[in-house]
């Protein structure tokens, strides 16, 4: 008995968690009042931006999502990648740049998280200094 006890519970928690994360999806995938969502901003800016990244761009990018776990890192690699492309697009840069990555690497990533970021980029010494005001 207790054992059907316990499995019914880990199934509601799997469940519930399953359903938080399937919500949040949902939530992006909704539209603003511009009649796009945040997704279909997000492979906008990667299209229009796919032409001006350089292998060199494309390597840093994967340096700064390889600390996230590997279930997650394809789709936190398409946000990051949106942000820095839409940086590099209005900025009207001809190709993405080291400058592009890391802000938009910063400005992709939640505030919760920020701390952790500040880690890694010292850990890998890359400069942050210039962008010190985008950290909360």
């Amino acid at each position: 008995m207790y054992s059907i006890g316990f499995w019914t519970i880990v199934m509601v928690v799997f469940m519930c968690i399953g359903g938080f994360f399937m919500f949040r999806k949902f939530l992006k995938v909704l539209p603003k009042s511009d009649g796009k969502s945040k997704l279909d901003w997000q492979n906008h800016w990667v299209e229009l931006s796919r032409p001006l990244w350089t292998d060199e761009s494309k390597a840093l990018l994967d340096k700064l999502v390889s600390p996230i776990p590997t279930a997650f890192r394809d789709i936190a690699k398409h946000s990051i990648a949106a942000q820095i492309g839409q940086l590099a697009v209005e900025s009207g840069e001809p190709h993405v740049t080291e400058e592009h990555c890391i802000r938009g690497y910063i400005l992709a990533t939640p505030k919760r998280d920020h701390t952790f970021l500040i880690n890694f980029l010292e850990k890998n010494q890359i400069d942050y200094a210039p962008y010190r005001h985008l950290l909360g």
